[in-house]
C-alpha cells in the first residue's frame, strides 16, 4: 500500500476538524460524510489524502456548547466559533466538565471506530516511532488531540484515562475562555496580546501535561498564556496551526517575538491555510494564491529556521484557498515550495520530519 500518488515526500499534518466534519457538525456544513469515500465537500477523506499524499494528522477533538435552542442538538457550527464575544464583550461561561468529558467521549470513539474500520489501512499513533512507521509503509496516521482542555478536570484523573486511549496532545483552549485560560476572539486586526493568561489551574495543567508528556498546543492560546506556558513547560514550544503576525495581523497568529521563543526552544509551528490567518487584509477570500501560503512558509522560515516549520492545515475547519482546495491538491502546495529553491530535504522536514523530530522530544519515544 503507497501513501498516495504525490512524488514529494508524505505528509504529517499538525491540525485538522475532521471528525466533527464527518458527523455533518463542521465548516462544511450539515450532512454525515464516509471517511472511506470521495466527498464533494470538506477536505480530507482517504481518497483524497492518497491523491494528495498526505500520510496523516492531529485529529481534533472539540467539545463544543449545545445550545438549548438548537434542534439538531449540535454544537456551534466551526465557521462561527470565536464570533461575537470577547473579554470586552464577555466571554460565555465555561463549559459543565460533564458534558465536555460525555462530547469527547463520543468523538473519541468515532475515530477508534474508524481504525477499526479501516482494514488496517488508519492506525491511531501514540510514539513517533509508530508515526515514522505509519509515513513510511503507508498507513495513514491519527493522532488525538484535544482543542480546548475543557474535558480534562483539574485533578488530572480524566487525562490519566485520555492519555490511556490515546490522547497525545491538548491545545488549552479554543476561542472562548475555560477554567485554565481564555483564548483569541476571531477578530482582526488584533494583536494577540488580548485578556488574562494561565489561571492557577492552566498552570497545574501544563505541569501534569508535562509530566504525562503529551503535547501542550499553543493555537488560540492569547499571548499572556503563551507567555505563562513557555515559563513553566520543559517541552519545546508548540503551535500547530498558526501563521506569523508581522504577514497577516489575526490574534490568531504569532508575533516575532512569540516566534524567536520558538526557535529557542527548538519547536514547532504549523503553517495555517485559513485564508483570513494567511492574508495581509485578512480577508475571508477563497481567491487566494497558493503563493500566499508559501510566503508565510518562507517567513516562518526565516524567523524559525528550516527546523521548526512544519504544516497544520485545519482542514475541514476552515477555508483553504480555492487553488488548493483540499487534500488531494497537496502536491500544488510541495511544487510551490520547492520553486521557490527548497530541496528534497529541505521538503522532507517541512511535510513530516519537524513533526516526527519534536513529538518524539515531547512524547520521550
Amino acid at each position: 500500500m503507497t501513501a498516495g500518488k504525490s512524488a514529494y515526500p508524505p505528509i504529517f499534518d499538525g491540525h485538522n476538524d475532521t471528525v466533527i466534519s464527518l458527523a455533518g457538525e463542521g465548516f462544511d456544513g450539515p450532512g454525515g460524510r464516509s471517511f472511506y469515500e470521495r466527498a464533494d465537500k470538506g477536505h480530507i477523506d482517504l481518497v483524497r489524502a492518497r491523491e494528495g499524499g498526505l500520510g496523516g494528522g492531529f485529529f481534533a477533538v472539540m467539545a463544543r456548547p449545545k445550545p438549548a435552542s438548537s434542534s439538531s442538538g449540535g454544537g456551534h457550527s466551526v465557521s462561527d466559533v470565536g464570533r461575537g464575544y470577547s473579554p470586552e464583550s464577555g466571554w460565555p461561561p465555561p463549559m459543565p466538565l460533564d458534558q465536555a468529558q460525555s462530547d469527547a467521549l463520543i468523538r473519541f470513539g468515532k475515530l477508534f471506530e474508524l481504525e477499526r474500520d479501516s482494514d488496517g489501512q488508519c492506525k491511531i499513533v501514540r510514539s513517533a516511532a509508530e508515526l515514522q512507521e505509519c509515513l513510511d509503509n503507508g498507513t495513514f496516521a491519527i493522532e488525538l488531540h484535544f482543542e480546548g482542555a475543557d474535558p480534562l478536570d483539574p485533578g488530572g484523573q480524566a487525562l490519566e484515562v485520555f492519555y490511556a486511549a490515546g490522547l497525545r496532545s491538548v491545545g488549552l483552549t479554543h476561542f472562548r475562555q475555560n477554567i485554565y485560560c481564555a483564548g483569541v476572539p476571531n477578530i482582526f486586526p488584533h494583536s494577540p496580546d488580548i485578556g488574562d493568561g494561565l489561571t492557577d489551574a492552566g498552570k497545574e495543567l501544563v505541569r501534569q501535561l508535562n509530566r504525562r508528556k503529551v503535547l501542550v498546543d499553543l493555537s488560540h492560546a492569547n499571548e499572556k498564556t503563551f507567555w505563562d506556558v513557555a515559563g513553566i513547560t520543559d517541552a519545546p514550544l508548540v503551535a500547530t496551526h498558526s501563521n506569523a503576525w508581522e504577514m497577516s495581523n489575526s490574534p490568531r497568529n504569532l508575533t516575532d517575538k512569540q516566534l524567536a521563543a520558538i526557535r529557542e526552544s527548538n519547536g514547532l509551528v504549523g503553517l495555517n491555510y485559513h485564508c483570513g490567518f494567511l492574508r495581509k487584509d485578512g480577508e475571508m477570500n477563497p481567491d487566494t494564491p497558493i503563493s500566499t501560503m508559501v510566503d508565510q512558509i518562507e517567513y516562518l522560515i526565516d524567523k524559525l529556521g528550516i527546523d521548526c516549520v512544519g504544516l497544520g492545515s485545519d482542514f475541514d475547519g476552515s477555508m483553504v484557498p480555492n487553488p488548493l482546495k483540499d487534500a488531494a491538491g497537496l502536491p500544488k502546495l510541495m511544487a510551490a515550495i520547492e520553486e521557490r529553491g527548497y530541496d528534497t530535504a529541505a521538503l522532507t522536514k517541512i511535510a513530516h520530519g519537524n513533526w516526527v523530530r519534536v513529538l518524539g522530544a515531547t512524547w520521550g519515544a
